[in-house]
């Protein structure tokens, strides 16, 4: 009916111009009280360029924020055990969806949205929960459909997250079967990942190796690159050889930190639930960042 809003489509994606781009990035560098996103990228990246190389992460058993905190100054990605496995929502299952969230509205990547992942025309489909998970359980040819990145505040209900970060985003979500992939990218923000459903492989690299990785910029805090760890081609990316590659598989409960600026690529291994959220303060492994702020 015309002039009713339709309550089973998300608000279209916004398109970005120039302008935009630029006072995003201004927005950016004042929440996280900096001179410059740039100046901050390059910051984290001669830090790292400082760090051990890493063959293995840290675990930590459901630390304090305080002990989370000095963890998280190493600059060093880590795991955390006993805090995500309490969840209300890893004991739900995609049945439990069926029942109580049909109805819920949410955008899924479709087609190629590996090779478009960092473009703003990526394809997506506005769908129901329960349509979304007919169409996953239905199996397709290619990448199977993805929910990634939304902010579902009804499954939120269900989480408890602790209190790590001092300014945290908005929780997002990410649900798809075996076979879903978001591919190489660094997010210059920290991150919290926690895994609720299925399994995943995750690949990491420190943020001085981008020098390796052929790195393109999808905005200020976000880039991606076409290098594919799991299938790596080195005839066109030979510098990748260079780059020093963490291999880890997240289980069920398992919480894993990401600090600023370290590449990823995550792969689902079977039907999976994944949670995460950015901070939008000053990394922690710039403890002094008061050359940041003139």
């Amino acid at each position: 009916m015309a002039g009713v809003p339709d309550k089973t489509r998300l608000p279209p994606l916004p398109a970005a111009s120039e302008a935009a781009r630029l006072a995003r990035a201004q927005r950016d560098a004042q929440v996280r009280g900096v001179s410059s996103i740039e100046a901050m990228r390059q910051a984290i990246k001669d830090t790292a360029g400082e760090l051990p190389a890493v063959s293995a992460l840290a675990r930590l058993k459901a630390p304090t924020a305080a002990v989370f905190r000095e963890q998280a100054a190493r600059g060093l990605p880590f795991l955390v055990d006993g805090v995500a496995g309490r969840w209300p929502l890893c004991a739900m299952t995609p049945e439990t969806l069926r029942e109580r969230f049909a109805a819920l509205p949410v955008r899924a990547r479709v087609g190629d949205y590996v090779n478009t992942a960092f473009a703003p025309d990526r394809a997506m489909r506005d769908m129901s929960m329960l349509a979304y998970l007919d169409l996953a359980a239905q199996g397709t040819e290619g990448l199977p459909p993805y929910l990634g990145n939304l902010e579902l505040r009804e499954l939120n209900r269900f989480c408890h997250w602790p209190a790590y970060f001092t300014r945290p985003g908005p929780p997002r979500f990410w649900m798809g079967p075996a076979g879903t992939v978001t591919p190489l990218h660094a997010d210059y923000d920290d991150n919290l990942f926690a895994q609720v459903w299925g399994s995943k492989r995750i690949f990491l690299a420190p943020p001085h190796h981008d020098e390796f990785l052929y790195p393109r910029e999808a905005n200020a805090l976000l880039f991606g690159s076409p290098f594919d760890p799991e299938a790596p081609d080195f005839d066109r990316f030979p510098l990748a050889r260079q780059a020093a590659l963490v291999e880890l598989v997240v289980q069920p409960g398992d919480m894993l930190y990401v600090p600023a600026g370290w590449y990823h690529q995550v792969r689902s291994l079977s039907f999976s639930l994944s949670s995460n959220r950015w901070s939008r303060a000053l990394p922690m492994a710039l403890v002094d960042g008061e050359s940041l702020k003139r």
